[in-house]
């Protein structure tokens, strides 16, 4: 399914799925785990897009990883994209990166430490691509409406907004899924990001932690009360990603995951469907 199919499935109200690794780390583990993604995702009916970050900026210590190139990087999530036939998705960090990321993908993120950077919210829009805003974790959710503002203002017909926790304290989130009722009154699809919700930033060792063993109830609340997509980071071994292992998904366990998932969904369905009679 291409990007406009998937925005047509949202249209319809169909959970849909945004996944990958955190960042592009080796030419060829990004195009396997996209194919076991697509493989689920097409069985179970699921709108699919894929994430890869081609760089990560936000780092915690100077010898973090931080991608293979960023035109490398890039021209990886181009080549999933092409072989696949489905949108693929990827974090920018400054204005000048907008209009080369575009080039390669279908929806350019913006991270939730950068949500309040006028120029990158508006060069994003510039390109004419879907932009994925994630709230800030120092931001209350009413306060999204001037990221919105923003990026429509200058041209982008498409928002989606992403809720990935609120900082309590030093080294926890939380997520008040008041949020997301929240966020859709301002017209925009919402995900709940079931992975980066849980991390725990700001560590002693310079290496952000995580709960894994809560995503499904992660995302079984946000399913539970409307949420439009769900964006999860995955590797085949999380013990050995690269970036952000501590919080993500096993690939081996969306399958199980998405089945519940839908399950939820299509009660909720029902009893939306109830209450328009």
């Amino acid at each position: 399914m291409d990007m406009e199919g998937v925005l047509k499935a949202i249209e319809r109200k169909e959970l849909f799925l945004i996944a990958g690794p955190c960042v592009i780390e080796d030419t060829q583990s990004p195009i396997s785990i996209a194919s076991k993604l697509v493989d689920i995702t097409s069985e179970l009916g699921i709108p699919f897009v894929f994430k890869a970050s081609y760089r990560k900026a936000n780092r915690s210590r100077l010898d973090s990883f931080t991608g293979i190139g960023d035109v490398e990087g890039l021209r990886i999530l181009k080549a999933i994209r092409d072989k696949f036939h489905i949108p693929v998705l990827t974090d920018i960090h400054s204005a000048e990166e907008a209009a080369m990321a575009a080039d390669y993908v279908d929806v350019l993120q913006i991270p939730a430490f950068m949500c309040r950077q006028t120029d990158l919210l508006v060069a994003a829009a510039k390109t004419g691509k879907v932009v994925n805003i994630k709230k800030g974790q120092f931001l209350s959710p009413q306060s999204m409406q001037f990221a919105v503002d923003k990026v429509e203002q200058s041209g982008s017909s498409v928002v989606w907004l992403t809720e990935r926790g609120t900082m309590f304290g030093y080294r926890d989130l939380i997520v008040d899924y008041r949020s997301i009722p929240t966020l859709k009154e301002m017209g925009c699809t919402v995900v709940m990001d079931g992975t980066h919700a849980l991390q725990k930033p700001n560590s002693k060792a310079g290496v952000t932690g995580g709960q894994p063993e809560m995503i499904e109830t992660i995302c079984r609340a946000a399913v539970a009360v409307g949420v439009d997509g769900l964006f999860l980071e995955t590797h085949p071994n999380p013990a050995v990603a690269k970036s952000d292992g501590a919080n993500m998904i096993p690939l081996q366990e969306i399958r199980a995951l998405l089945l519940k998932l839908i399950k939820i969904r299509d009660v909720i369905k029902e009893i939306e469907e109830q209450k328009s009679i």
